[in-house]
């Protein structure tokens, strides 16, 4: 009994639990759109490469453009200064 009582509280708590989300922002691109779609939802698409070009697809909607903060293409490596022995 205690062992049915405990598989049932597993089920109940991994039901209830909140599913996450997903990485919205793709890390290929410095500009991203975010558009509104109802009161509280809202969607990221991150496919432009510059402010101005994001504005222009924003205009007329309910959108704004945002800066991407995963972007990934203005981080550079340091390179180690190489050793001749």
């Amino acid at each position: 009994m205690r062992i049915l009582t405990l598989a049932a509280l597993a089920i109940a708590a991994v039901v209830a639990a909140p599913s996450a989300h997903a990485q919205t922002y793709d890390p290929k691109y410095p500009v991203c759109l975010q558009v509104y779609t109802g009161r509280n939802d809202f969607y990221f698409e991150c496919g432009y490469t510059s402010i101005p070009q994001c504005n222009m697809s924003a205009s007329g909607r309910a959108a704004q453009c945002v800066v991407n903060p995963y972007y990934e293409g203005g981080k550079r490596r340091s390179k180690k200064p190489r050793r001749d022995y």
